[in-house]
């Protein structure tokens, strides 16, 4: 294996482990597809249990709502390179059409704009291409109190 795609794996592994932080992320079965400075992707696969109408088989809206919440969260981390608490201060999302029943949904999300109080980051969740969204979103994230933690002193935590 090539030097930097070792060096890429290390951190996309260094990363999943942030991603499942949360319970909720565990349980709904997110795991990181991609992490770049200027777009992380994560996977939520296509389960029964997340099934909101059992006519149409497709995944429920509060799902899709959950990834790209949980991505947005993984893209200011990226960009800060070190964790801080935060709080969605506001999340809009437009959903433009099901996803398709048995596929799982990429959601996607980079974070464009950074101070020391807020967040800004935009995204979309997909299948193939975000150019085919399922739906797009723009969230605020609001810093709190609490230490800010580097990765690597996550990482030995």
């Amino acid at each position: 294996m090539p030097e930097q795609s070792l060096a890429d794996e290390l951190v996309v592994q260094k990363w999943q482990q942030i991603t499942v932080i949360s319970p909720y992320s565990r349980e709904l079965g997110l795991t990181l597809h991609s992490v770049q400075p200027e777009w992380c992707v994560i996977k939520v696969p296509y389960e029964e249990r997340l099934i909101g109408n059992p006519k149409t088989r497709v995944i429920h809206g509060g799902v899709i709502t959950a990834l790209l919440d949980s991505c947005y969260g993984l893209a200011i981390f990226v960009r800060m390179n070190k964790l801080r608490g935060m709080a969605t201060l506001d999340l809009r999302i437009d959903y433009l059409k099901p996803a398709t029943p048995g596929r799982d949904i990429l959601g996607g999300a980079v974070c464009y704009k950074l101070n020391n109080e807020l967040a800004f980051v935009r995204g979309c969740a997909y299948h193939d291409t975000p150019d085919d969204p399922i739906a797009t979103s723009a969230a605020i994230f609001m810093f709190t109190g609490g230490p800010v933690i580097s990765l690597e002193e996550a990482f030995k935590a």
